[in-house]
């Protein structure tokens, strides 16, 4: 058994430890640089299309992208596929019954064989509200190879929908063929399509995958986040608390609204993302579709916000502009 003395000593050792530990932790939380090289962006993006702007046009199609870089958008993004020939197809499910009413997959699907999408679709992010485009002459779905040719200056945030080796091959190629390096951002939900990608395609800047948003949330809350390099360049998130709109009032229970406040106090951290940005690291909020949203994603510092809105964020911003002049 420990002498009285003995333990006063261990305990004021473990103090000692914890404590400088945690300043040390907090001191490398606001001068990251000490440790880590920051990393340069060729670009910064405020206005960023989901989809292309699902909420104004056929989504993931040239016509959506179009409308949006005439609303002056920084990046669009979107989400790619691998046809049955071997085209990377511009669409974010692989299954299209949902936006061409046709049961076929795009794996299975030669691209000169997809069929045409429907006029009228529902977006994901607005509680699948139903829009209509009866007027729209683009319906057919698009090659990246396109998207590239058409809007060769504009930021593109690429979204690997699957871990498969044909599909990242090729995306890594046709940024490389188009001098895209440093006009693109790529990652996937899935880790490992993103090691793939990233191991053969170093230079591209990558964005969180699901799991390793978890190991960065963790990381910030145990204090060990300044010590921890990260490949990463950009913070793509959900800002939970869009779920406790008025679209989503009807269909969140009431249990998980305090789960998703929860969530978002955890996730939305202005210390965090300040912390992310002084390392180089671009944080962009997704999906967001009204002006409070806007407001309070750029109060947390994000740098950009994704919408299905694009003429909507376009004045936000334009109007932000205005009044930050005054």
């Amino acid at each position: 058994m420990l002498e009285p003395n003995q333990v006063w000593l261990a305990m004021g050792i473990v103090a000692a430890v914890v404590g400088g530990y945690a300043l040390t932790s907090l001191f490398l939380l606001r001068f990251p640089t000490l440790l880590h090289r920051k990393k340069q962006l060729k670009f910064t993006c405020k206005h960023i299309s989901h989809r292309g702007g699902c909420a104004e046009g056929l989504e993931n199609t040239m016509g959506a992208f179009q409308h949006a870089v005439d609303q002056g958008t920084d990046m669009l993004e979107l989400d790619v596929q691998l046809s049955l020939d071997g085209v990377v197809v511009v669409s974010h499910d692989n299954a299209i019954k949902r936006t061409t009413s046709v049961d076929v997959k795009i794996s299975d699907t030669n691209f000169a064989d997809l069929p045409l999408l429907r006029t009228n679709q529902e977006v994901t992010f607005l509680n699948a509200l139903p829009v209509c485009f009866p007027d729209a002459e683009d319906r057919s779905f698009c090659r990246l190879r396109d998207v590239f040719e058409a809007f060769p200056s504009v930021v593109i945030n690429l979204d690997i929908k699957n871990d498969d080796d044909e599909l990242i091959a090729k995306v890594g190629e046709l940024v490389r063929e188009y001098n895209r390096e440093h006009l693109t951002v790529c990652g996937s939900a899935l880790a490992t399509a993103i090691k793939k990608f990233h191991d053969q395609n170093p230079e591209v800047p990558l964005f969180f995958s699901a799991k390793r948003v978890v190991q960065l949330v963790l990381l910030f809350y145990s204090g060990l986040l300044p010590f921890f390099p990260l490949r990463e360049s950009c913070f793509e998130v959900p800002m939970p608390s869009f779920l406790l709109g008025d679209q989503w009032a009807d269909t969140v229970p009431t249990k998980y609204k305090v789960l998703i406040r929860i969530v978002d106090c955890l996730l939305m951290s202005k210390v965090l993302i300040r912390h992310l940005d002084r390392r180089g690291i671009h944080t962009y909020l997704w999906v967001l579709n009204t002006d409070a949203d806007f407001e309070r994603a750029f109060s947390l510092g994000a740098k950009g916000v994704m919408t299905d809105y694009p003429t909507r964020l376009r004045h936000f911003l334009d109007e932000r502009e205005a009044l930050n002049k005054k």
